[in-house]
């Protein structure tokens, strides 16, 4: 008489719906944080599945960014974690912060012009579906020490809040700050939410002595700087 008493895994998905093969033929984009947490985490433990895993780490942390700043204490308490498991983690998102933050070239760019924050940021937001908002990190001689990702939004919409901004600024000692995000549109023109979001990020640099030097929008095919325009 088979056993039904045993749990779910994986492997009782049809082969194209595991999250592997999900990532191999469609892009690690479409998949669900579930899915890419199960991808780090590999393997399951006795009657709980990688699956299972990702989804009680996202119940007990509650989003993607909680986990990425737990420690590793805490993600090791997690039932199939483990210390093991849970250095993945960490070293996953900290890969993750060290593609922007940490990558030689950007921080070559001496921004002097919106061109030159284009060259350095347009290659990883042009062709995103969704509006992504990143942010320069620069010192006091303009060069860049770091860049950001600070949110993905909706089809039309970055949600952006000045804490999450300034934290990124404050963190990494910066004296200034450019914007950045895409229109998926193709539309230049900055939206109302555009122009409100930048004099809030505005007033909120000038409190804490970090300011914003201007905020690009980019399209595949072209870019507008708020600073040329009058903007800011």
């Amino acid at each position: 008489m088979p056993d039904d008493t045993r749990s779910f895994t994986v492997h009782d998905l049809p082969p194209e719906e595991r999250p592997r093969e999900r990532l191999r033929h469609l892009g690690a984009e479409v998949l669900s944080s579930q899915e890419l947490l199960a991808l780090i985490i590999g393997r399951g433990i006795a009657g709980h599945s990688a699956l299972g895993i990702a989804q009680d780490l996202l119940a007990r942390f509650g989003n993607v960014r909680a986990i990425s700043e737990a420690t590793l204490e805490e993600l090791a308490a997690l039932r199939g974690i483990g210390l093991a498991k849970a250095a993945q983690l960490k070293a996953c998102f900290e890969l993750g912060k060290r593609q922007d933050l940490d990558n030689e070239r950007v921080k070559r760019f001496d921004i002097r012009n919106p061109e030159a924050v284009v060259k350095a940021i347009r290659s990883s937001i042009k062709d995103k579906a969704k509006e992504h908002f990143k942010l320069l990190l620069l010192n006091a001689r303009n060069h860049v020490i770091g860049i950001a990702n600070v949110s993905v939004g909706t089809l039309n919409a970055s949600l952006v809040h000045p804490r999450e901004v300034f934290k990124e600024a404050i963190q990494h000692s910066a004296a200034s700050v450019v914007l950045a995000h895409n229109h998926p549109s193709g539309d230049l023109v900055p939206s109302d939410e555009d122009l409100a979001l930048t004099r809030r990020l505005k007033d909120a640099g000038r409190l804490l002595g970090i300011e914003v030097l201007d905020h690009i929008i980019l399209t595949q095919k072209a870019h507008m700087s708020f600073r040329e325009k009058g903007l800011l």
